[in-house]
């Protein structure tokens, strides 16, 4: 043969194998449907081509990955804390912040460790081994040593080895779906052509690697390996997505930065002004590092850390797995949620929904493979054994059926074809179990269902009747021919009205339902072939079904639209079907229909440029047939349209618009491993809801965090600004550097940390999602945050001027202003655990963790005030009882001005 063939590396998927006939790609690769390659050609293909195996990218060493978790300006904070905690030998301060940083590097050094192996799982999903013909000889090979051209021999159980132009096939049905993301089997059948544009799922000339055989047998051309198949495509798409940054990472890298130039201009300011002012070296070097230490907010990171992994661990009570923290809180900020179809949004279970009948339309009931339902007829109950027409064709679908439908101990056991299933379901509802039929009406002979003949067909005998019955079912198009006559409503037969027939399979088509064809033929034979059953037949009816919505996914879609969170179906099942779908959860209405488009197909897609695209992705609710670099690019546009996208998925085909989504999700259940590996989130029951609840549970999270900042920051700031006045005033300090750092202890982590526990807020999801641009802290409460904390410092000051006036001495009134200072944050704690609601709207108790904190921080000032040996440690003297009145009354002034802020914001939005 010629060692000249086609350089598919520059051709690649762009080729479009399934557009030219077999003789041609034969012609082409330059090789023999029955010989297959030589050895020598084998060996000059692969040097050419390489190993049939996907590209392994590049990954971060370890130590890169590690360096990398202490490149924030937060952390560069608590660097500077942890060294002058050092460097006034309080070695416990400095053991405690130096185990919060590297805590924090360890946990983000384990999520992104464990976000590279998406790649690394794709390369698993490709097959070890394949069956080829090569110089005449059936062998098997490595999956990698397939080069262009060889011949592959596919039968049931095998995962394609490479793309493939089928040659033969035999009833050969294929699950692509983790290409297509549809768990239907793709029945397949080696015709000549098929059009340039024909999307990938319809491509049934065709085998794509890492898709598996379900049934039959077939034999194929390898057109292309390793990156150049589908599967590779999309992990070159994977290799190209850049990491996204999280709001919350984004908003506190901002906020760090602010306070790092803030903190760092302050200590310069209060060391010149000290200097200035006269005051020795040493002790402006020790007032300074009090000012840092104290505005320094160490237990910021840690209270963050927290508040994710209790977000992680309610997500995870509600079905939802989180794979990387930062996720929890990006739930919070989602405003739109691109969801698939099938087993998401739907019930990944075929159900019968409509049968036509003797010249009757009925409706079933019930969903999923649980036979409890009613049938309807206009809309009224009827009972469907006395519809003889109805009960026949209920009878035929149950027995012209391989599948299986067991009851079990506490459930129903389905195993089989999801159309099959859906046919013995419809008969059970009418009493017609498969087990007594297969008694009454043994089986002797059969037709297995074959993609060119598009129907299935059973022989049996039954002792009431002289001859025997052929049972079929199959597409209308092969079967209707074949029918001379109909049954009548009474079970007679009566002249075959085509018309009627056709017109209402195209209704129920319409309405996004499958549509299969029932008829029965009298035989007095004990065998059949296909020539038997091709004239003659008796129609019986039309049994329509689809998969069903979950009830609870149509309730989170009008939860996520009340939040003003949109929802877009991104599904590769047909446009019609997404439609009737979209309509019956509520992402189509009625009023939308008649406006705009409501759905674009993939070729639509194809042809728009992302420019063209861009304004469309807000107004269309539902996309079809999409191929993963079309769910790349809506992705992508939603997010330039400023979106917090999720979107969900279950297919390799998805992995690269989950890594470009803000928060990838991925299915539990029938996600495959490249999906769950790409995810932020995987959802264990597969269901729309949990996107919903986790979605509740991240705002629930995000507004736990902005309550322990906004507590946090003014805190931290008055404790700055006592050491700043104080330098200013050329006073003695009102607290010293260890009491500050004694304050940071008992208050940063102990009170802040209680406030991640408050429970969810009234109407949460009735707001809308937070502007995805929006900084952390907006200046209104920045503006708050200074004047709370000068608030505090003023209390503080004010108390400790006081005692000294009072003639106490300055270890008392050091006493009296770090309990003023403790007793201030409680106060602000108080008025902290909500933003909007007052104490008496929550509930006192509603936070149980809150008084517990308190409680303990009180018994530790209590023990800081009058233990004599913490007096010794940190320079305090016991407090008179009548300072601690002046305390309290600092402390309901402080709260009381808190609430008054939250009424007078509440009474203003009011207006």
């Amino acid at each position: 043969m010629s060692p000249h063939i086609p350089d598919l590396k520059n051709v690649g998927v762009a080729q479009f194998w399934h557009h030219y006939s077999a003789n041609a790609v034969l012609a082409q690769l330059n090789t023999s449907a029955h010989q297959g390659l030589s050895r020598s050609e084998v060996v000059h293909r692969l040097a050419q081509f390489g190993d049939n195996a996907l590209t392994k990218t590049k990954r971060k060493s370890l130590l890169k990955i590690w360096i990398e978790q202490f490149q924030s300006p937060l952390i560069y904070i608590l660097v500077i804390a942890a060294i002058i905690t050092f460097l006034l030998r309080e070695w416990v301060d400095a053991i405690v912040i130096s185990s919060v940083v590297l805590v924090n590097a360890l946990i983000g050094f384990i999520q992104e460790a464990k976000a590279t192996r998406a790649m690394e799982a794709l390369s698993r999903s490709m097959p070890s081994q394949a069956t080829v013909i090569r110089q005449a000889e059936k062998q098997k090979v490595a999956a990698t040593e397939l080069v262009p051209g060889d011949i592959v021999l596919l039968q049931s159980g095998d995962k394609v080895p490479a793309d493939l132009r089928l040659l033969t096939s035999q009833s050969l049905q294929i699950n692509e779906s983790a290409l297509t993301g549809e768990s239907v089997p793709v029945e397949k059948q080696p015709i000549e052509t098929l059009l340039e544009q024909t999307l990938l799922g319809d491509r049934i000339n065709m085998a794509y690697s890492s898709t598996f055989v379900t049934f039959g047998t077939g034999r194929g051309i390898v057109v292309a390996t390793g990156d150049q198949t589908e599967i590779g495509q999309i992990g070159q798409l994977m290799a190209s997505v850049q990491e996204q940054q999280t709001n919350l990472t984004r908003q506190i890298g901002q906020l760090s930065q602010f306070l790092l130039k803030l903190i760092l201009l302050l200590a310069a300011l209060n060391f010149a002004v000290g200097l200035l002012r006269g005051s020795d070296m040493k002790h402006m070097f020790e007032a300074t590092i009090s000012l840092m230490v104290g505005m320094i907010p160490e237990g910021l990171p840690a209270i963050v850390t927290v508040a994710l992994a209790i977000g992680v661990s309610r997500m995870a009570d509600r079905h939802a797995v989180i794979r990387k923290l930062p996720a929890v809180e990006t739930l919070g900020s989602v405003t739109v949620i691109c969801s698939d179809k099938t087993g998401t949004l739907t019930q990944n279970e075929m159900t019968v929904q409509a049968i036509f009948a003797g010249g009757d339309r009925f409706q079933v009931s019930g969903g999923g493979y649980v036979p409890e339902g009613k049938f309807y007829q206009a809309d009224q109950p009827i009972h469907p054994e006395h519809h003889p027409a109805l009960m026949e064709c209920l009878r035929a679908g149950a027995l012209c059926n391989d599948s299986r439908l067991i009851r079990g101990d506490l459930s129903w056991q389905a195993e089989g074809d999801p159309t099959e299933l859906a046919l013995l379901t419809s008969a059970a509802k009418a009493g017609l179990e498969a087990r007594e039929l297969e008694a009454t009406y043994p089986r002797l002979g059969d037709i297995p269902f074959e993609s060119h003949y598009q129907y299935m067909a059973t022989l049996h005998h039954h002792d009431s009747q002289p001859s025997a019955v052929v049972y079929l079912k199959g597409s209308m198009e092969q079967l209707l021919p074949r029918c001379q006559q109909a049954y009548s409503s009474n079970g007679q037969p009566m002249p075959l009205d085509r018309f009627q027939i056709e017109q209402n399979a195209r209704a129920m088509a319409t309405e996004g339902l499958r549509v299969l064809a029932i008829a029965r033929l009298d035989l007095a034979a004990d065998t059949i072939d296909h020539d038997t059953v091709s004239t003659g037949l008796t129609f019986l009816g039309l049994q329509a079904m689809m998969d069903p919505p979950r009830p609870e996914a149509i309730e989170a879609i009008r939860v996520c639209k009340a939040a003003g969170i949109d929802v877009k179906m991104i599904t590769g099942d047909h446009i019609d079907t997404a439609i009737a779908i979209g309509k019956q959860i509520g992402l189509i209405s009625t009023a939308a229909e008649s406006e705009q488009p409501i759905a674009l197909n993939s070729p639509d897609i194809e042809a728009l440029s992302q420019e063209d695209l861009v304004p469309l992705v807000d107004q269309i609710p539902v996309f079809a047939r999409v191929t993963p670099k079309q769910k790349l690019r809506l992705v992508e546009a939603l997010q330039y349209r400023g979106h917090i996208a999720a979107m969900t998925g279950d297919g390799s085909n998805d992995a690269p618009a989950l890594q470009q989504a803000d928060i990838g999700v991925a299915m539990g259940i029938t996600g495959t491993e490249v999906a769950k590996e790409a995810a932020d989130m995987v959802l264990t029951d597969d269901n729309f809801a949990t996107i919903e609840a986790a979605v509740e549970e991240g705002r629930s999270v995000f507004d736990n965090i902005s309550k322990a900042v906004i507590w946090t920051l003014p805190t931290n700031l008055g404790e700055g600004l006592i050491i700043l006045v104080a330098t200013f005033l050329g006073v003695v300090l009102p607290i010293t550097p260890l009491q500050i750092l004694w304050i940071n202890t008992v208050t940063a982590v102990l009170l802040g940390s209680t406030l991640i526990m408050e429970p969810k807020e009234p109407g949460l999801m009735q707001r809308s999602p937070r502007p995805p641009r929006s900084p952390l802290l907006s200046k209104l409460t920045i503006r708050r945050i200074f004047i709370a904390g000068s608030l505090l410092a003023a209390f503080t000051f004010t108390t400790f001027d006081i005692a000294l006036h009072q003639g106490q001495s300055i270890p008392a009134a050091r006493a009296i202003a770090v309990n003023t200072l403790v007793g201030g944050k409680i106060a602000i704690l108080l008025g902290c655990r909500s933003l909007k609601y007052s104490l008496s709207e929550l509930g006192f108790f509603s936070n149980l963790w809150v008084l517990g904190g308190i409680g303990v921080a009180i018994a530790l000032q209590l023990l800081l005030t009058y233990a004599p040996f913490m007096n010794f440690i940190f320079e305090t003297a016991p407090v008179a009882s009548a300072s601690w009145l002046l305390i309290l009354i600092g402390m309901v002034i402080l709260y009381s001005l808190v609430e008054l802020d939250k009424w007078l914001r509440r009474k203003h939005a009011s207006r």
